[in-house]
């Protein structure tokens, strides 16, 4: 293959940025990662904004274009520096026993790879390997060289079958994808779930929706970032019929997770509209091929089944090719084997407007510009062909969020006020908290954001914190508690935490010898606002109100 060279790709204003800043990136509408060869692209991940098939695979060969001078520098390095190659012999294949696998094996084998039954078509292969085995080798001694000869031999046929008699394991043409059936509200407690099923892969998806607080805290190269949306992809033993330890997510898992968060992401609503914490997990209950993009398909109508207004539904589709000499076979919706023995893994993510993200790994030299324009035509139309039957279980996101949900209600206050709110030590606002059965946040800027379960007790505390953070207006008569009795006047309490001091001049119309004689503490009265200076102090008076009767 020569030489490898990558780069990434924005996309600006039209305009192609190769290696863009991250000043850029915030602006890009594509932000994608390829390598190529001299000759061929060879890896291509990344996501973008619903951009068009044209606009990606202009982005892919414009790193291809690119990174050329990269490549030949490496070139006139390896020229002028590089060693000879060490020579490794290939593996001495055993032509005889070869001929003799095959003779045994061919009618077997054929029967396996047209059964489109996954767990029978292994079952199948696993008792013809041992007859195969049993027959050519009844003493044991070469058994691993004869099962490593019928495994290449049955990926040897497979391709064949696909490339010179065009056809597939189930029998499906190459731009077919299988039988889909779609379930949202599959789980009844959850604030969103689906069930979706294609072929012999199944996920079910789960949305929840949480507050502010509720956001992943990941430390980064740049410092601490919060992610409001989150997607874990679980991919359990028993979905392939394996039973072993369960550990921690594999390479594998979140690298499946990563492309279907990058996918959905793109149409989440902007936290200004929609504040709430996103967190989908898809936990994948059979596989035979695809499961990434069943994750993306299931996660796109849970969330939608949980009343997220994202922008438009979702889908993904895994693409395959097979290269034999100048035949080159593209597939839609490819199974486990066919990912096994071909030579590309191509998998889309998009809307009906655009691609979303996408991923493809190559096994051979590489594919040219018209491969993968192929490729990319061809995954549209399944991507919109599965939207389709998406659309028969949920076209839209629900109107309002599930009854389960917690409930979401803002408002603003004086930022001098937030103390207020806060209380020392966070007295005031754990005590709310309790009450009402709340999570309650505020920002700098006065914003204070309420979740609860109770839209009933929402209400009433964002009652209570009006009435806790009331601005004291001057003229304006207040029924107030008297709190305490001085010499001079009493203080009264007109709003929760704000005092006011009513002069014993402002007590009564006729002299007052002593506070006591008119008010005493604990007593309610009703007092107007005379005046509030500049250092907050508020001057009250009861005398007004004898005045004005």
């Amino acid at each position: 293959m020569g030489p490898v060279a990558g780069a990434r790709v924005g996309y600006v204003a039209g305009d192609y940025i190769i290696n863009p800043t991250r000043d850029e990136l915030k602006e890009s509408s594509m932000n994608m990662v390829v390598a190529c060869t001299k000759d061929a692209v060879v890896m291509v991940e990344g996501q973008t904004d619903n951009l068009s098939e044209s606009e990606v695979l202009g982005g892919i060969f414009h790193v291809f274009e690119q990174v050329q001078p990269l490549i030949a520098l490496q070139e006139d390095l390896q020229a002028s520096n590089g060693k000879a190659k060490r020579q490794v012999a290939p593996p001495t294949v055993d032509t005889s026993l070869l001929e003799r696998v095959q003779t045994v094996a061919r009618a077997g084998l054929e029967k396996v790879i047209s059964t489109a039954d996954k767990m029978e078509r292994g079952a199948l292969y696993d008792a013809l390997k041992d007859q195969v085995v049993e027959e050519i080798d009844s003493e044991g001694e070469r058994g691993k060289e004869i099962s490593d000869l019928l495994k290449g031999y049955k990926k040897t046929l497979m391709r064949d079958m696909i490339v010179r008699q065009k056809k597939r394991i189930d029998g499906r043409s190459f731009d077919q994808v299988r039988p889909i059936s779609c379930e949202v509200g599959y789980l009844p407690r959850t604030h969103g779930s689906s069930l979706f099923t294609r072929g012999e892969t199944q996920a079910l998806v789960t949305a929840t929706l949480g507050s502010e607080r509720d956001q992943q805290r990941v430390e980064t190269l740049g410092g601490e970032e919060n992610n409001r949306f989150m997607l874990h992809y679980n991919f359990p033993p028993f979905s392939v019929g394996e039973a072993r330890m369960l550990r921690g997510p594999s390479r594998r898992d979140v690298g499946h997770g990563t492309l279907a968060m990058r996918g959905l992401s793109a149409v989440l609503p902007a936290e200004e509209d929609f504040p709430y914490s996103i967190r989908v997990v898809s936990e994948v209950l059979e596989s035979n091929g695809s499961s990434s993009m069943a994750t993306v398909c299931g996660g796109s109508m849970a969330m939608m089944d949980a009343g997220i207004p994202i922008k438009e539904p979702v889908s993904g589709i895994a693409m395959g090719l097979i290269k034999e000499d100048d035949n080159v076979v593209i597939l839609s919706d490819i199974l486990g084997d066919e990912d096994h023995l071909g030579d590309m893994d191509f998998k889309v993510v998009g809307t009906r407007g655009g691609i979303t993200s996408l991923q493809m790994d190559i096994k051979i030299a590489g594919v040219s510009r018209e491969i993968m324009s192929q490729a990319l035509e061809q995954a549209k139309a399944g991507r919109l062909h599965i939207l389709d039957e998406m659309a028969k279980g949920i076209a839209e996101a629900r109107d309002d969020v599930s009854e389960h949900a917690p409930k979401y209600l803002v408002h603003s206050i004086n930022p001098d006020k937030i103390r207020d709110i806060i209380g020392p030590g966070g007295k005031i606002i754990k005590e709310l908290s309790a009450e009402y059965d709340a999570k309650i946040e505020v920002d700098d800027s006065g914003l204070i954001k309420i979740f609860t379960l109770d839209g009933t007790k929402a209400e009433a505390l964002i009652e209570k914190i009006k009435e806790i953070t009331a601005e004291v207006e001057i003229g304006k008569v207040y029924t107030g508690l008297v709190k305490s009795i001085k010499d001079f006047g009493a203080f009264v309490e007109i709003l929760p935490g704000t005092d006011g001091l009513v002069h014993i001049s402002e007590l009564d119309t006729q002299r007052v010898a002593k506070v006591t004689d008119v008010l005493n503490e604990g007593d309610t009265v009703e007092v107007k606002v005379l005046d509030v200076d500049n250092r907050g102090r508020i001057r009250l008076s009861r005398k007004a109100l004898l005045n004005k009767e």
